[in-house]
């Protein structure tokens, strides 16, 4: 059974591969939609079911916060394929985060998925994220959730539609959020023109949901 246009859950279809055509429409219809969106990781030694709790919308050259703002370049290349596939980047010389392309292509806008909970594979989570106190904490974060998923560099630019029950990556029709339980507001981290864009998505009460912290300016030290 495939999903509406827009993802809409029917009957016993949560396992089923979202459409591209969900992800081909503006960033600011997408980012909302893909609350309570299920997205399945599969490796040689786990499989991982996560239902996305939180995200940020990114709009591309319009966007002062993307990546893409100033145009293509060797790492954002991935942002101006055809929706519908990932967009990997490595943060701060430590981290990986897990981006969704959305729109049409060569527009380069995408939804950063900043949390999510666990619903299958805890124990191959677990072991990725062994400071986790708790299940909740397990994906809260950017960081985390690509640690968890064990995400990194392989994934950039993969299609996440795939059908085939192997594919890596894919993002499923899951159990959508209702209009009544998305909260939106600023971006965490994102300083100058972007700063105040509410374009920040989560499940109102959710222990998954990472807590908002705003722009902190860099100063550089001064030598002696």
């Amino acid at each position: 059974m495939i999903a509406d246009r827009d993802g809409t859950r029917r009957a016993g279809d949560e396992h089923t591969p979202l459409p591209r055509s969900f992800f081909d429409r503006p960033v600011l219809e997408v980012a909302p939609q893909l609350l309570g969106r299920y997205l399945l990781r599969n490796s040689d030694d786990s499989r991982i079911t996560l239902r996305i709790t939180e995200v940020e919308a990114y709009a591309g050259e319009a966007d002062p916060g993307s990546h893409a703002y100033r145009g293509r370049t060797r790492r954002n290349a991935s942002m101006f394929g055809p929706p519908g596939h990932a967009y990997v980047y490595f943060i701060y010389g430590m981290w990986f985060s897990l981006n969704l392309i959305c729109g049409p292509e060569n527009h380069a806008s995408g939804v950063l998925l900043r949390a999510g909970e666990v619903l299958t594979g805890h124990e191959s989570a677990r072991k990725r994220r062994p400071k986790a106190r708790k299940d909740a904490e397990l994906a809260r974060g950017p960081a985390r959730l690509a640690t968890a998923l064990d995400v990194d560099r392989r994934h950039n630019g993969l299609d996440v539609c795939g059908t085939e029950a192997s594919a890596p990556l894919s993002v499923l029709t899951g159990a959508p959020a209702s209009d009544a339980q998305v909260r939106s507001g600023p971006r965490t981290g994102v300083g100058g023109e972007g700063a105040m864009h509410p374009w920040r998505y989560w499940i109102d009460g959710d222990p998954t949901v990472s807590p908002y912290r705003p722009h902190q300016p860099r100063h550089r030290r001064r030598s002696a």
